[in-house]
C-alpha cells in the first residue's frame, strides 16, 4: 500500500478524531454528559473551542471525498510520479492537521491559509495526473 493511500486512510479517521475533542471539550465545558441518542442536539449545543472542534469534524468530512478521488484516480491515471502523489497527499493530511488546531484555536486566518494548502494539494492530484 503506498503512502498515499495510507493518508486516504488517516483522512477518513480524522472526523472521528475531531467529534472525539467536541464531545471530551463539551462534557467539561459544561454542555452536560453526551447523549448518544441525540447527538446532534448535543452537538448543537457545544460553545467555544468544542463547537469548533465539531465545526473541524464537518469539514474533515466534506474534504474527504475529493481527496480520496483525487489519490485513486491518480494512482489509476499512472501518469504522475508516486513520490510525487505522496508527496501531495502528506501535504494534505498535515494541512488537515493543522486546519482542526486552527479551528479549535481560533486562529481563522490561519486555518484559511491551510484549508488553501489542503484544498491546492488535493487539486493537484487530479490536474497533474492528465
Amino acid at each position: 500500500m503506498t503512502i498515499a493511500y495510507w493518508c486516504v486512510l488517516i483522512a477518513a479517521v480524522m472526523p472521528i478524531v475531531w467529534a472525539g475533542c467536541a464531545k471530551a471539550g463539551g462534557v467539561r465545558g459544561g454542555a452536560g454528559r453526551f447523549d448518544n441518542a441525540a447527538p446532534r442536539d448535543y452537538l448543537g449545543r457545544l460553545q467555544g473551542w468544542p463547537a469548533r472542534a465539531n465545526w473541524a469534524q464537518q469539514n474533515a468530512l466534506e474534504a474527504f471525498a475529493p481527496f480520496a478521488a483525487g489519490v485513486i484516480i491518480a494512482h489509476q491515471i499512472g501518469n504522475l510520479a508516486q513520490t510525487t502523489i505522496d508527496l501531495l497527499a502528506i501535504i494534505f493530511i498535515a494541512a488537515r492537521i493543522a486546519y482542526g488546531l486552527f479551528y479549535m484555536a481560533d486562529r481563522a486566518n490561519l486555518r484559511t491559509v491551510v484549508w488553501l494548502i489542503g484544498f491546492v494539494s488535493t487539486l493537484l492530484l487530479f490536474v497533474l495526473s492528465v
